[in-house]
């Protein structure tokens, strides 16, 4: 690759290349508003929401004020108003000390004599979250700074689109893979012009992340009919037969599937469209392919991370599970294959196929997109990266490879 310093910017792609990025954007954005008109569920299809308490009961915070009765189990605590009462144990897995803030269901209007007043529900988690959540909006606001907060606005809006048209759709029967398709869409459109602005950058991104979402979708039909994935085995998703009727669980767990990987496509395209133009701007000579392949190391690496990051990501999240697993007699194979663990093997397994597929797209686009090598097409500036944080870099390719290294 020739080799070059940078000089902090980067032209702007060709006009006609523009327009046909733009043109191709603005018709998925026009589809995916009809696909939002087309499956917004009728307000009669959408289920009631069940309510949380029994007639006859209500919500009260209580203090643990001493252990036990080794007895009966009754727990004492106390009431906000500073009264004393007797909660219900909750059973031995789920240990109470003295001094813990409790959510119990007040049952004294419906209970026969004798039977203590107050069911346990729940801890009481507002303030430590609500701590946590500040925590990470500073520290977010302190690294990322504006951006960062447009970033946690998207996050936001994202989940305006979740909870106002994506479960309410599925709950009322409709399209799942449509539900699934125009949810990861119009939160993409949304989250990366937030995030990263309007660019000719971030619309490389977006148009990668679709077509990584396309294919996410179609293997996840594929996949999801092929492994027989039911939706059935959470607990929770036993609930849903009896309360909303209209619901597709092979459906639910479908567009589970494709909302997994959305978010981890937006992290490797929006990489791969900045390492192109990180590319050209501290080779400026180089030709489309040699971008391409020096774009493709990037994607190689990152690829070598995620792939990994996403399988632990659900280890973590399945840990309990994966040692019931572990407790049974039987063969590894028996026990990726069963109904508890398929589902997410196979959500692992797309996302991953969707999210590799999605980084040689993503950067075959950005090097089509991206300014041709110097001298060729306009050469309007488009802000890049700080000088003097590309220097080293810049250095570094001059210098060419270390002694003893190998291109790859």
């Amino acid at each position: 690759m020739a080799h070059a310093h940078s000089h902090g910017t980067v032209g702007s792609a060709a006009p006609r290349t523009t327009f046909l990025l733009v043109v191709t954007l603005v018709s998925a954005l026009l589809v995916t508003l009809a696909g939002l008109w087309l499956l917004w569920p009728n307000a009669g299809d959408v289920p009631d929401r069940v309510p949380a308490r029994a007639e006859g009961t209500s919500f009260v915070d209580v203090t643990v004020t001493g252990p036990a009765d080794p007895t009966t189990g009754s727990i004492p605590v106390e009431l906000p108003g500073g009264e004393a009462s007797r909660m219900q144990s909750p059973g031995p897995s789920i240990p109470l000390a003295e001094g813990d803030r409790i959510t119990a269901v007040d049952i004294s209007q419906v209970a026969q004599p004798g039977v203590d007043p107050l069911v346990f529900m729940d801890f009481q988690r507002e303030l430590p979250i609500a701590l946590l959540a500040i925590v990470y909006a500073l520290v977010v606001l302190l690294v990322a700074r504006w951006r960062g907060l447009a970033a946690m606005a998207g996050l936001g809006l994202a989940f305006v689109v979740l909870l106002g048209f994506t479960m309410p759709a599925l709950l009322a029967g409709e399209s799942a893979i449509g539900v699934a398709l125009v949810t990861s869409s119009l939160v993409m459109f949304v989250t990366l012009y937030l995030a990263h602005g309007l660019s000719a950058r971030t619309s490389t991104a977006l148009l990668g992340t679709l077509v990584g979402l396309a294919l996410t979708a179609g293997l996840a039909a594929w996949a999801s009919g092929a492994a027989q994935i039911t939706g059935t085995n959470d607990e929770m998703s036993a609930f849903l037969p009896s309360s909303a009727p209209g619901a597709d669980l092979r459906g639910i767990a479908l567009c589970g599937i494709v909302l997994a990987g959305m978010g981890v496509l937006n992290d490797v395209t929006i990489t791969q469209a900045s390492a192109v133009w990180e590319l050209r701007a501290v080779a400026p000579a180089a030709s489309r392919s040699e971008l391409f392949t020096s774009a493709m190391r990037i994607g190689r690496d990152h690829i070598a991370s995620t792939v990994y990051t996403i399988a632990f990501a659900y280890v973590g999240a399945a840990l309990p599970l994966l040692m019931m697993v572990w407790l049974v007699d039987q063969s590894p194979a028996t026990a990726l294959t069963s109904g508890e663990i398929a589902e997410e093997v196979v959500r692992t397994l797309v996302g991953s196929i969707g999210l590799v597929l999605a980084i040689p797209v993503t950067t075959a686009i950005a090097t089509l997109t991206v300014p041709g090598p110097a001298g060729e097409g306009s050469t309007t500036p488009e802000p890049a990266s700080d000088p003097e944080l590309m220097a080293p870099v810049s250095e570094a390719w001059a210098a060419g490879p270390a002694p003893g290294t190998a291109a790859t």
